[in-house]
């Protein structure tokens, strides 16, 4: 009986999950707008590694600004392209959910940058770790906007638990904010060191090592494997944040494979001005707070896409400046 109900339950999630996946590759796109928009992603994610970036195997701070602008660009092309085929409302959703993604993602490159330093990772080997992490990472993303999807829309009440996490998750942030733990307390760190056999030689420029007749595994494969832990880990937090904006799957992982995208480029420019954004934790608390109140308070009151996206604005210029202007003091 037991199993009956389990493999019924397995093919009715399977169903949902299909369902969600015609569904994202259908919304008002063929599917050759999905092969063309994946093809032009992936050649221009070639181009930044191995074409443009071939000549200066470290980025540039200015470089890294040049590819931050672009790829920002980019975003905002295939806005207004959203804006001309499925109208400003869906615009504004696809920009509000950008910004939550984009800005969430600067914490996490903050762990990027403990993970690198704590593993003496050089800079000529960042680039190559954190292509193959936000290739990984898209293929994570999609696989939990289309559950996190199917769930809300088949489960209401996931709705508001996702709403509790937020807010669970906006606490922690706040009391977590200036805590920086070396990363040979974390976990996965702990149990990789282990079970796998790790070369611990600086100068490994490859995931895979073989030492005296014996595979080993690299630094390098060590920070990739904590670079897609930890992208696990806040995407856990920043789908169910634009989940309360929208349930489009279309806009959902759209925004996100944006944010991502920049990713690589804007880690080493925040490398380098790291500590100008000293109090930049304290604005995404607040910003996963308001979107879990929104998530929760949903049944009673509305709160709309311009005002949440106003709110967002703020909160995010009040936490930049404050760190600026708090850094500069400092220095003086």
């Amino acid at each position: 009986m037991k199993i009956v109900f389990f493999v019924s339950n397995k093919n009715y999630v399977i169903g949902i999950l299909k369902c969600r996946i015609f569904r994202l590759a259908s919304m008002n796109y063929s599917l050759s707008f999905w092969v063309g928009f994946h093809a032009l992603i992936f050649f221009l994610l070639y181009l930044d590694l191995f074409v443009f970036s071939k000549k200066r195997k470290i980025p540039t701070v200015r470089s890294s600004f040049f590819w931050t602008g672009f790829w920002i660009s980019l975003a905002l092309l295939f806005n207004a392209f959203i804006y001309f085929t499925s109208g400003q409302n869906d615009a504004l959703l696809f920009f509000t959910g950008y910004v939550i993604e984009k800005s969430l993602s600067v914490d996490n490159i903050f762990v990027f940058i403990l993970i690198f330093s704590s593993l003496k990772i050089g800079e000529d080997k960042q680039r190559n770790i954190l292509y193959w992490g936000i290739f990984g990472a898209l293929l994570m993303r999609i696989s939990l906007i289309l559950f996190g999807v199917s769930l809300v829309g088949s489960y209401h009440f996931v709705f508001y638990i996702l709403g509790a996490f937020l807010c669970i998750t906006a606490v922690r942030f706040l009391f977590d904010s200036n805590k920086h733990d070396g990363i040979e307390s974390n976990l996965l760190y702990k149990l990789a060191s282990r079970f796998l056999p790790i070369s611990h030689k600086a100068d490994n420029s490859k995931f895979f090592v073989v030492e005296k007749g014996k595979f080993m595994f690299t630094t390098s494969f060590l920070a990739l494997l904590m670079v897609e832990f930890s992208d696990l880990v806040f995407a856990l937090d920043s789908i169910p944040a634009i989940i309360a904006i929208t349930t489009n799957p279309f806009i959902i992982y759209t925004s996100n494979v944006f944010a991502i995208l920049g990713l690589r480029s804007l880690y080493f420019v925040l490398a380098h001005y790291q500590n100008k954004l000293c109090y930049f934790s304290y604005g995404l608390s607040f910003i996963l707070f308001f979107i879990g109140v929104k998530m929760l308070g949903s049944a009673w009151f509305e709160i709309s896409t311009p005002l949440s996206l106003l709110v967002i604005a703020l909160a995010l210029s009040v936490t930049v400046i404050w760190s600026i202007f708090a850094s500069n003091n400092q220095s003086r």
